[in-house]
């Protein structure tokens, strides 16, 4: 291939993947977070690392590979370790009269070509693909992927596990004498933790029953059932995981809270352990906080263009209050960080309240609440108001005091962001006015509310075209017109998603933004549903159409937004 002139930049700017002023957004998020360019133009969803490697690809005249559709010969994978191949990220491809192609994601990276060359002894000639699809392709090439290594890890546990109580009871010892130093305790816990991570979990449940410990974890919001160890490892299990968040192991009645900091590979994360009695034994959830989850911009939280552009508008104001509404797990938190991440600027002053601190903002001054020293939301904020902050962000709107500090710190010239628990955006006007405070206050201080849900999304490797019936469009109320337009995708499940057919998630959202006529309701405490019909009249789109656009467009299926959202009369 010839090499052609030009930067992968001018390329894709060429090829109209990205635009010059998308390129220059992505430049001064490069600068600002002082990550490589490439980089920031997929956190901002302007290109896909399949786009920007092509065009690397293109640039260098090397060739582009797509591995998922690649076999590579056993005789060829044997030319290199599993360890080389991992720590570098690369795959061999071909081996030519003793010239040996191999994968790579960064053409540039002249260091780890040379180290190739030095460790195998042969001609080199590289080829490039997404790091990403570098690394799925070791775990397929490599004896077994990321789950069937480890089932086998945990079978040879759970064998020698057996084989090391059984031992123990030999000797006269119970279920709370087996150590939980021991190597088989401790190897367990870190395989749980290494293939949560692994397979993207966002939290590990142990949970003992009469007769065995069940293992779950939670990817992309739906728990999967791990294989689970011998009940007798229970009480070495628990302390275990104890001494890594630095618990009580002796306390059995009450409820327990703690942090692991680990290494997985070359992530850092943190793991917040929630520990609770139950009939059969404590039962512990690992949350696993990672970093990189919370590194994202507004354009990759799945909001649609008239959003996207809204919601810019909006946190761009010198004062109000904007609330983020929904359930546990739905995406409030990472919404309200990439809002802070897109704020986070030298000449801002960030301060928030938070029950606990989940993640580190680099340069936001973030408070822990701590109610047993009496440090809570309402006494957090009037301390913050000293602090003269531009913005502040208050975990959880739980009672009557905080809501109302709240209120009064947008009504003396600060923007505030926090969240509340309630089913939809025009549901929140009247959740404030319910806990006390004045319609006249809610009415002058919130400038928006916004409601969310997450949906799993399709996976991008195993997407094929799907039919749904006509007399399911016309009761999801889908038109014909919208039918025709749409582009309606299912995955049919591979490696690449575990077969479940979905790999991530996105955000359906509800925008509230408060008119005249709006406020004009608050103040008179009108009901819910006349808000609700407001908005809509105004232009809201709701959590449902929202779903069912993304649906029209191959982002969801059908099945998973109508289980996040429901059509209502409204609708």
């Amino acid at each position: 291939m010839a090499k052609r002139k030009g930067s992968f930049l001018e390329i894709l700017v060429g090829k109209g993947i990205i635009g010059t002023e998308q390129l220059a957004e992505a430049q001064q998020l490069a600068s600002d977070s002082s990550m490589k360019l490439p980089d920031a133009l997929i956190r901002l969803g302007y290109a896909t690392g399949e786009d920007i490697t092509r065009a690397m690809a293109e640039q260098h005249g090397l060739d582009y590979v797509t591995l998922s559709e690649v076999v590579v010969p056993p005789s060829v994978v044997e030319l290199v370790p599993e360890s080389v191949a991992r720590e570098n990220a690369v795959i061999p491809l071909a081996d030519s009269d003793g010239t040996l192609t191999v994968v790579i994601s960064d053409p540039d990276d002249y260091e780890t070509i040379e180290k190739l060359r030095f460790i195998l002894n042969r001609p080199i000639e590289t080829a490039l693909a997404p790091r990403d699809s570098i690394l799925e392709a070791i775990n397929r090439h490599y004896g077994q992927t990321v789950g069937e290594s480890a089932d086998s890890m945990l079978q040879e546990f759970t064998d020698t596990a057996i084989d090391f109580t059984e031992t123990l009871e030999e000797q006269g010892g119970g279920e709370d004498e087996i150590d939980e130093t021991s190597a088989p305790v401790v190897r367990l816990v870190h395989l749980m933790i290494t293939e949560a991570v692994q397979l993207r979990a966002s939290d590990i449940h142990i949970e003992p029953f009469e007769d065995r410990i069940r293992i779950r974890y939670r990817i992309d919001g739906v728990l999967i059932e791990r294989d689970s160890p011998p009940r007798r490892l229970l009480g070495a299990l628990l302390s275990r995981v104890k001494i890594l968040s630095r618990l009580d192991i002796a306390e059995r009645r009450r409820t327990q809270d703690g942090r692991i900091k680990i290494t997985v590979g070359d992530k850092e994360l943190d793991l917040r352990v929630s520990v609770i009695p139950s009939n059969h034994g404590q039962s512990v959830v690992m949350r696993i906080l990672d970093k990189d989850s919370i590194r994202v911009g507004l354009r990759q939280l799945g909001f649609s263009d008239d959003d996207f552009q809204k919601v810019r508008s909006l946190i761009q104001r010198p004062n109000g209050i904007v609330l983020v509404t929904g359930p546990t797990g739905s995406g409030k938190t990472t919404s309200l960080y990439a809002v802070l991440n897109e704020l986070n600027t030298p000449d801002r002053k960030i301060i928030t309240a938070e029950d606990p601190v989940e993640y580190y903002l680099p340069g936001v001054n973030q408070v822990e609440i701590r109610h047993e020293i009496g440090l809570d939301f309402a006494r957090v904020i009037r301390a913050m108001l000293r602090q003269a902050p531009n913005i502040i962000l208050v975990g959880e709107m739980r009672d009557l005091e905080t809501a109302q500090m709240g209120i009064q710190a947008s009504l003396t010239g600060h923007l505030v962001f926090s969240t509340l628990h309630t089913n939809d955006a025009p549901g929140a006007i009247t959740r404030l006015i319910d806990m006390g405070v004045p319609s006249y206050l809610v009415a002058s201080s919130v400038v928006a509310i916004m409601a969310q849900r997450l949906v799993r999304v399709t996976c991008q490797k195993c997407k094929q075209p799907v039919n749904y019936p006509q007399t399911i469009l016309e009761a999801a109320g889908i038109t014909q017109e919208m039918a025709a337009n749409a582009n309606f995708l299912k995955g049919r499940g591979c490696g690449h998603c575990q077969g479940t057919g979905f790999r991530g998630r996105l955000g359906i959202f509800e925008l509230m933004l408060m008119s005249t006529q709006l406020r004009e309701l608050t103040f008179n405490s009108a009901p819910t549903e006349v808000i609700r019909n407001c908005a809509i009249s105004e232009g809201m789109k709701t959590l449902y159409w929202d779903g069912i656009d993304k649906v029209c467009r191959g982002v969801t299926t059908l099945e998973e937004a109508l289980s996040v959202a429901k059509r209502s009369e409204g609708d």
